[in-house]
């Protein structure tokens, strides 16, 4: 019996290394800030205007250190009413990403 427990968690910490080294995609969170943050946020240099209030993407890359205080962190704080996207860990890695490439 110990040697099948030993088995399930070498696949399971296998299966969870696998997905959880998966490189960010900054392309991919570029489509969902398009998607869910470009209503108020400036997503890109591309973009002129959001609304009054909303930080620029290059100025939250700017100024908050990703590392340290994920996404979730970032958008569990003072916040006005956003849609309820429901990001899953590689759709907020992805979007982390995207943010921290508008750095200038």
């Amino acid at each position: 019996m110990r040697l099948r427990e030993a088995t399930i968690i070498l696949i399971g910490a296998a299966l969870w290394t696998s997905s959880s080294a998966r490189a960010a995609d900054a392309d991919a969170g570029r489509r969902i800030a398009e998607r869910w943050c470009a209503a108020c946020h400036v997503v890109s240099s591309e973009q002129t205007t959001g609304m009054e209030g909303a930080p620029p993407f290059s100025e939250l890359a700017a100024r908050i250190d990703f590392r340290s205080r994920p996404l979730a962190d970032v958008l569990s704080g003072p916040h006005p009413v956003m849609p309820n996207m429901q990001l899953g860990r590689t759709d907020a890695a992805d979007l982390t990403a995207y943010i921290q490439s508008q750095r200038r």
